[in-house]
Protein backbone atom coordinates (compact mmCIF):
# COMPACT_ATOMS: atom_id res chain seq x y z
CA UNK A 1 0.00 0.00 0.00
CA UNK A 2 1.70 3.40 -1.03
CA UNK A 3 1.64 6.21 1.25
CA UNK A 4 -0.48 8.18 -0.09
CA UNK A 5 -3.23 5.83 0.86
CA UNK A 6 -1.95 4.95 4.45
CA UNK A 7 -2.43 8.65 5.30
CA UNK A 8 -6.01 8.34 3.64
CA UNK A 9 -6.71 5.19 5.64
CA UNK A 10 -5.93 7.10 8.77
CA UNK A 11 -8.49 9.47 8.31
CA UNK A 12 -11.00 6.89 7.93
CA UNK A 13 -9.74 5.42 11.34
CA UNK A 14 -10.27 9.33 12.62
CA UNK A 15 -13.74 8.57 13.21
CA UNK A 16 -13.08 9.46 16.72
CA UNK A 17 -15.51 8.94 19.16
CA UNK A 18 -17.65 7.26 16.90
CA UNK A 19 -16.09 4.71 16.09
CA UNK A 20 -17.85 2.22 17.66
CA UNK A 21 -20.82 3.75 16.43
CA UNK A 22 -19.94 4.93 12.87
CA UNK A 23 -21.71 3.98 10.27
CA UNK A 24 -20.86 0.47 8.54
CA UNK A 25 -21.56 1.78 4.91
CA UNK A 26 -18.96 4.28 5.66
CA UNK A 27 -16.00 1.43 5.30
CA UNK A 28 -16.02 1.01 1.68
CA UNK A 29 -16.21 4.75 1.06
CA UNK A 30 -13.30 6.64 -0.99
CA UNK A 31 -11.58 9.16 1.70
CA UNK A 32 -11.02 12.27 0.22
CA UNK A 33 -8.81 15.77 1.85
CA UNK A 34 -8.80 19.57 0.76
CA UNK A 35 -5.73 21.73 2.37
CA UNK A 36 -4.00 24.54 1.08
CA UNK A 37 -0.82 22.76 1.77
CA UNK A 38 0.68 19.18 1.93
CA UNK A 39 4.58 18.11 2.73
CA UNK A 40 5.07 14.34 2.83
CA UNK A 41 8.30 13.41 4.57
CA UNK A 42 8.68 10.01 3.38
CA UNK A 43 12.40 9.56 5.05
CA UNK A 44 10.65 10.61 8.73
CA UNK A 45 7.14 9.21 7.51
CA UNK A 46 5.93 12.43 8.67
CA UNK A 47 2.77 14.33 6.23
CA UNK A 48 1.59 17.30 7.19
CA UNK A 49 -1.98 18.76 5.53
CA UNK A 50 -2.52 22.45 6.75
CA UNK A 51 -4.59 25.58 5.77
CA UNK A 52 -8.57 24.89 6.58
CA UNK A 53 -8.18 21.24 5.88
CA UNK A 54 -11.11 18.98 5.38
CA UNK A 55 -10.86 14.92 5.12
CA UNK A 56 -14.29 12.61 4.39
CA UNK A 57 -15.29 9.55 3.68
CA UNK A 58 -19.03 8.49 3.42
CA UNK A 59 -20.50 10.11 5.98
CA UNK A 60 -17.39 11.25 8.48
CA UNK A 61 -15.98 14.21 8.21
CA UNK A 62 -13.11 16.02 9.98
CA UNK A 63 -12.00 19.65 10.21
CA UNK A 64 -8.63 21.45 11.40
CA UNK A 65 -6.63 24.13 10.64
CA UNK A 66 -3.39 21.47 10.53
CA UNK A 67 -3.13 17.65 11.10
CA UNK A 68 0.38 15.71 10.99
CA UNK A 69 0.47 11.96 10.44
CA UNK A 70 3.11 10.09 11.84
CA UNK A 71 3.47 6.35 10.57
CA UNK A 72 5.77 3.80 12.97
CA UNK A 73 8.51 1.86 11.50
CA UNK A 74 5.05 -1.25 12.14
CA UNK A 75 3.10 0.87 9.72
CA UNK A 76 0.91 2.49 12.23
CA UNK A 77 -0.40 5.48 12.15
CA UNK A 78 -1.09 8.13 14.39
CA UNK A 79 -2.31 11.52 13.68
CA UNK A 80 -2.55 14.84 15.49
CA UNK A 81 -5.23 17.17 14.29
CA UNK A 82 -4.57 21.01 14.94
CA UNK A 83 -6.96 24.01 15.80
CA UNK A 84 -5.75 27.93 15.13
CA UNK A 85 -5.76 29.82 18.24
CA UNK A 86 -9.39 30.88 19.37
CA UNK A 87 -10.67 27.87 17.11
CA UNK A 88 -11.83 24.37 16.99
CA UNK A 89 -10.75 20.99 15.35
CA UNK A 90 -13.91 19.08 14.77
CA UNK A 91 -15.32 15.98 13.66
CA UNK A 92 -18.96 14.76 13.00
CA UNK A 93 -19.88 10.83 11.41
CA UNK A 94 -23.12 9.19 10.83
CA UNK A 95 -24.36 6.31 13.39
CA UNK A 96 -25.55 2.65 12.86
CA UNK A 97 -29.23 2.45 14.32
CA UNK A 98 -31.24 5.43 12.94
CA UNK A 99 -31.48 7.52 9.78
CA UNK A 100 -30.21 10.45 10.98
CA UNK A 101 -28.39 9.57 14.47
CA UNK A 102 -24.81 11.57 14.33
CA UNK A 103 -21.62 11.92 16.96
CA UNK A 104 -19.56 15.25 16.75
CA UNK A 105 -16.59 16.20 19.11
CA UNK A 106 -14.45 19.33 19.15
CA UNK A 107 -10.97 20.46 20.42
CA UNK A 108 -8.42 22.58 20.59
CA UNK A 109 -6.29 19.27 19.79
CA UNK A 110 -7.33 15.87 19.10
CA UNK A 111 -5.16 12.98 18.24
CA UNK A 112 -5.52 9.30 17.28
CA UNK A 113 -3.70 6.20 17.34
CA UNK A 114 -4.35 3.59 15.05
CA UNK A 115 -2.72 0.70 16.65
CA UNK A 116 -4.27 1.08 20.12
CA UNK A 117 -7.41 2.66 18.47
CA UNK A 118 -7.39 5.57 21.18
CA UNK A 119 -8.95 9.03 21.04
CA UNK A 120 -7.87 12.46 22.90
CA UNK A 121 -9.72 15.29 22.73
CA UNK A 122 -7.13 18.19 24.47
CA UNK A 123 -8.62 21.86 25.82
CA UNK A 124 -11.89 22.51 25.41
CA UNK A 125 -13.63 19.04 24.55
CA UNK A 126 -16.83 17.96 23.81
CA UNK A 127 -18.32 15.23 22.55
CA UNK A 128 -22.25 14.61 21.53
CA UNK A 129 -24.52 12.19 20.35
CA UNK A 130 -27.11 13.64 18.20
CA UNK A 131 -30.50 12.34 16.99
CA UNK A 132 -30.68 14.92 14.17
CA UNK A 133 -29.63 18.52 15.26
CA UNK A 134 -31.15 17.02 18.94
CA UNK A 135 -28.46 16.39 21.07
CA UNK A 136 -29.28 13.10 23.62
CA UNK A 137 -25.74 13.04 24.83
CA UNK A 138 -23.44 15.19 25.96
CA UNK A 139 -19.89 16.08 27.61
CA UNK A 140 -17.49 18.52 28.46
CA UNK A 141 -14.19 19.12 30.11
CA UNK A 142 -10.34 19.74 29.49
CA UNK A 143 -9.40 16.27 28.37
CA UNK A 144 -11.64 13.27 26.40
CA UNK A 145 -9.62 10.23 26.62
CA UNK A 146 -12.12 7.32 24.22
CA UNK A 147 -10.68 3.35 23.86
CA UNK A 148 -13.21 2.44 21.14
CA UNK A 149 -11.78 -1.34 21.34
CA UNK A 150 -13.19 -1.29 25.21
CA UNK A 151 -15.91 1.12 24.77
CA UNK A 152 -14.46 3.39 27.60
CA UNK A 153 -14.47 6.76 27.75
CA UNK A 154 -12.47 8.64 30.39
CA UNK A 155 -13.35 12.50 31.24
CA UNK A 156 -10.73 14.56 32.82
CA UNK A 157 -10.61 18.17 34.30
CA UNK A 158 -7.16 18.92 33.48
CA UNK A 159 -5.75 19.01 29.39
CA UNK A 160 -3.19 16.57 30.93
CA UNK A 161 -5.58 13.40 31.30
CA UNK A 162 -5.40 13.90 34.75
CA UNK A 163 -8.06 15.33 37.51
CA UNK A 164 -7.47 17.30 40.48
CA UNK A 165 -9.52 19.02 42.78
CA UNK A 166 -9.78 22.87 42.07
CA UNK A 167 -8.89 22.57 38.41
CA UNK A 168 -12.30 22.99 37.04
CA UNK A 169 -15.36 20.78 36.08
CA UNK A 170 -16.69 18.21 33.83
CA UNK A 171 -19.87 19.19 32.66
CA UNK A 172 -22.57 16.73 30.72
CA UNK A 173 -25.91 15.53 30.60
CA UNK A 174 -27.45 12.37 29.42
CA UNK A 175 -30.50 11.28 27.51
CA UNK A 176 -32.89 9.34 29.94
CA UNK A 177 -34.71 5.88 28.65
CA UNK A 178 -38.03 5.94 29.32
CA UNK A 179 -39.18 3.45 31.74
CA UNK A 180 -40.62 0.22 30.20
CA UNK A 181 -43.35 -1.15 31.54
CA UNK A 182 -44.71 -4.78 31.97
CA UNK A 183 -47.75 -5.79 30.38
Amino acid sequence: MNKLAKLFLLALNMGLCAAVHAEKADTGKPVNFEAEQMAVDDVKQIRTLSGNVIVTRGSMILKADKMILTVTPEGYQSAVLFADPGKLATFRQKRDGGADLWMDGHAERIEYDEKTELVKLISKAQMRRLDGTKPSDNVEAEFISYDSRAEFLSVNNTAKGESKPGAGRIKGSFQTTPEVKAP
